[in-house]
């Protein structure tokens, strides 16, 4: 007889069929939290039956999802899988969507991106909360941003068919800010920039509307790439924001400060040094924005391009209970009593450039505007104390132009700033510039406040005697923070501009489809025996892809290992994607392999979904039938090789 009981073993009654004795087993089991028990119940009548009806099928599923151990949570995805291909009408999508973020929260990210794709192959995803859920679950891992980024750029692309065929079931699928901002900011910390970007132009292309913390997000994003020209395109609707978002758009003026130095433009960092100092509304002006609700557009690319992506964005558009943990950096840009303020290592950078580039009248007239902008709400100690920096450094005619250039504007300094000049000149035995310094303070009216054994000529001897037994200048006193990071900056080596410069270009003329210049500008690199980087490489992948060149790209691909194996090149998983969708599309099997090898040896994990997926895309019947023995050339011989190694990795058929 039937028995509920789940400690006592239950026998077949021979009064009842073993179909109905085994769903009263399964059932019994499911209640009582025995999952081996109703598992093995489950594959029982599987094979006596076949797969039972789909209220069973989800109730045995559900159960499966609540188990906390990740054997049963594969055993679900792997029964799930089974079903789809047998019986897929079977398979809600209430279970499918419990199933995917049952296997997101236990860390299981390859499983849930195959649930996942299961419903993207139906056109049809779960509610945009629980999808952001499985989202939020996934991107906590390198190997779950790497799936979670592909899962959306699939997702957009589907999207954009079904939007092109006017296609109603569109909206239901289409990504909200929320999930971009997730695996934006996933591909930020992972270091994911360059699909950062792709994924970028793909909110462009849906419609979807960055908000302030996406423009924060793609900020950091244009700094891991080098993008100046991108981010400059933002500055003129973040400066026009009022004090309250001072504090959260502070990681934009880090990023763009931090570019105007890679790129040596010295006069553009002590621009946006000076507009940071500048007084901002405490609240907001109507009039700079009529309708607040409607969305600012910046051009991707070229804003000449007719064929150019146009982003969305709201900088007022600020969520204040995101899920997101920005965490961003402090180190040009500071924020502090509610106003942006720049850093010591920021000043030390300015100086070091303006000194380098021989402008110092330049750094004075920037010393003098932010002294006047802080004339209205208190007096700033940054002219002192730039000055004391270059005298504990010995830079003490660049110390002495600045005095000059404060006193003819008609703000000259306090005599301490002066007495300190004139100590460094005694020490270092510049008697004639020590004399005219001395003139110019009798002149100013300041010798009072000096000592007489520093006026006496008859002390210069002793004072110079006495000042014999230091090594250098700056032992007059203590080091300021300012001229110990000027002395740092000093000592690191600067980032060569050019390559920036010069991979600006190059994406420039990609993203307009002129490749010829784009390869000009590349073969000009290899002249100047300047190295190229991966966003080189990256951006000439685009451009050629672009115009379905796929033949170039396989030149490309010589370059970019033979870089590899020279040691000077580090390539991105970013990289070896692009490759391998291209060689994919273009038929280039043998190609395909390579970068697969390549990224074996390097630990990478490899999304072998997204590349099936690619591939019977656009070569689903290919050699399916044909032999190595009857290929008609050695070429195709080879060639089929090669497809039938990847149909084998890919897991095809």
């Amino acid at each position: 007889c039937f028995c509920s009981s789940s400690v006592q073993q239950e026998k077949l009654s021979w009064e009842g069929s073993s179909r109905e004795v085994l769903l009263r087993k399964l059932e019994s089991a499911s209640k009582n939290h025995q999952v081996g028990e109703a598992w093995e119940t489950f594959n029982d009548f599987q094979r006596l039956h076949g797969i039972p009806e789909r209220h069973v099928v989800n109730r045995f599923i559900t159960d499966l999802c609540y188990s906390a151990e990740p054997h049963w949570l594969q055993k679900a995805c792997d029964l799930v899988l089974k079903i789809q291909k047998g019986k897929a009408d079977l398979l809600q999508l209430d279970l499918l969507a419990k199933l995917s973020l049952s296997l997101a929260r236990a860390q299981m990210p390859v499983p849930a991106s195959m649930i996942l794709r299961l419903m993207l192959g139906r056109e049809n995803l779960p509610c945009s909360d629980l999808l952001l859920l499985v989202f939020v679950h996934m991107v906590k891992t390198e190997i779950g941003t790497c799936l979670a980024s592909n899962f959306l750029i699939q997702l957009c692309d589907v999207f954009l068919h079904l939007s092109a065929e006017k296609s109603n079931g569109a909206e239901l699928i289409k990504p909200d800010t929320m999930i971009f901002n997730l695996v934006l900011h996933a591909c930020v910390r992972f270091g994911s920039s360059l699909k950062g970007q792709h994924i970028m132009e793909l909110m462009s292309q849906t419609g979807v509307v960055a908000d302030a913390h996406s423009i924060i997000i793609l900020a950091q994003i244009h700094e891991m790439n080098c993008q100046r020209d991108e981010l400059k395109k933002f500055k003129c609707y973040i400066d026009q924001l009022s004090t309250p978002f001072a504090h959260h758009y502070q990681q934009f003026y880090e990023s763009l400060l931090s570019l105007h130095f890679k790129f040596d433009d010295i006069d553009a960092a002590g621009e946006l040094i000076l507009d940071m100092n500048r007084y901002r509304e405490p609240l907001p002006n109507p009039k700079l924005r009529q309708d607040a609700q409607k969305p600012y557009l910046i051009s991707i690319g070229s804003p000449n391009l007719r064929c150019g992506l146009k982003l969305q964005i709201m900088p007022e558009l600020l969520e204040k209970d995101s899920i997101l943990k920005m965490e961003g950096k402090q180190e040009l840009v500071l924020f502090r009593n509610g106003k942006l303020l720049h850093s010591n290592r920021a000043m030390a950078k300015l100086i070091n450039g303006y000194k380098k580039h021989g402008k110092n009248s330049e750094l004075s007239w920037l010393l003098l505007s932010i002294k006047k902008e802080h004339h209205s709400f208190g007096e700033s100690t940054l002219c002192s104390d730039v000055i004391d920096a270059l005298i504990q450094l010995g830079f003490l005619e660049a110390a002495h132009d600045i005095l000059d250039d404060m006193e003819l504007a008609g703000h000259p300094m306090d005599s301490t700033t002066y007495k300190s000049l004139l100590t460094a000149y005694y020490k270092v035995k510049m008697f004639r510039e020590a004399e005219a310094l001395l003139k110019q303070m009798r002149k100013s009216c300041l010798v009072q406040n000096l000592s007489c054994e520093m006026v006496v000529s008859e002390r210069f001897s002793e004072v110079a005697d006495k000042s014999a037994s230091f090594t250098d200048t700056s032992s007059l006193m203590d080091k300021s923070d300012l001229a110990e990071s000027l002395i740092q900056e000093m000592r690191e080596e600067a980032a060569l501009s050019t390559i920036y410069k010069l991979n600006s270009s190059i994406y420039f003329f990609c993203k307009g489809k002129m490749i010829g210049d784009a390869l000009k500008i590349y073969r000009r690199m290899q002249e100047m025996k300047i190295r190229p980087t991966v966003e080189t490489f990256y951006y000439l992948v685009y451009g050629h892809s672009s115009l379905e060149m796929y033949r170039d790209i396989t030149i490309l691909w010589g370059d970019i290992k033979r870089n590899i194996e020279s040691g000077v090149l580090a390539v991105s998983r970013d990289l070896y994607e692009t490759l391998l969708l291209n060689f994919l599309q273009g038929g280039y099997f043998e190609r395909v392999m390579e970068v697969i090898g390549y990224m074996k040896k390097q630990n990478m994990y490899v999304d072998k979904l997204m590349y099936k997926s690619e591939f019977l895309k656009h070569h689903k019947h290919l050699y399916r039938r044909l032999k190595v023995s009857n290929a008609r050339t050695e070429a195709q011989s080879k060639r089929l090789v090669n497809v039938q190694a990847f149909r084998k990795w890919a897991g095809i058929d």
